[in-house]
């Protein structure tokens, strides 16, 4: 009889459906785990130096970009480029190097891709998906379609320490495509809620509040 095979562990990627600030922090991860110990990954295909000096550059990108300066912005994402394509270098590397051993590459920093595909639970009742818009300043928005429902209402406030100040209220008459958010403050926290309409029933309860920094 022959043996189970395992399968080859995999390194979670997605890095270009992440913020900047997302990309960083895992960035900064793998740094702190790839060159901890040679004798666990001996060879890099790039050097600490090197990769710790394109994490700064992201990091003072990041908050120059905070402005919301268009040359900022598409400095920040160029230097995400070039992180992201050191991670997936450096992901390509401890693949081979962990000799499928988990322990080994949990070292690494990086994360491992799962074996067996999860249902992504929606963020609320109507709200799929969350995700940063295109220019600074925007999220879009995908809501889940409510049967019956003929318009949706979002509304969405900048909150410190947890409270929502002034709220602002955007009507939407279709859950696709996504939704855009506009003229948030980037670097800032908002609360955003929505509620359906029907014609029989009106508008229902606020669902459960969702929190977003804005980049």
């Amino acid at each position: 009889m022959s043996a189970t095979k395992t399968k080859p562990i995999k390194v979670l990627g997605g890095h270009a459906r992440k913020s900047p600030t997302e990309n960083l922090a895992y960035a900064a991860a793998v740094h702190s785990g790839i060159y901890t110990d040679p004798g666990d990954y001996p060879t890099p295909p790039i050097d600490e130096v090197t990769f710790k000096a394109a994490i700064d550059t992201l990091s003072a990108k990041i908050t120059a970009a905070l402005d919301g300066g268009k040359k900022a912005i598409a400095e920040r994402n160029h230097q995400v480029g070039v992180v992201i394509k050191m991670m997936r270098e450096l992901g390509h590397y401890v693949e081979g190097a962990c000799k499928n051993d988990m322990p080994t590459f949990l070292k690494s920093g990086f994360q491992p891709m799962p074996t067996t595909k999860a249902v992504k639970p929606s963020l609320s009742q109507w709200i799929r998906k969350i995700t940063q818009g295109k220019n600074s300043g925007q999220l879009h928005l995908i809501l889940m379609a409510i049967i019956g429902a003929a318009a949706y209402e979002v509304r969405y406030a900048p909150t410190v320490n947890g409270t929502p100040a002034a709220w602002t209220t955007q009507l939407i008459t279709k859950t696709r495509p996504a939704a855009t958010i506009s003229g948030l403050t980037p670097g800032a926290t908002y609360t955003i809620q929505v509620r359906s309409f029907n014609d029989a029933t009106g508008f229902t309860d606020w669902s459960d509040p969702v929190t977003r920094i804005v980049t």
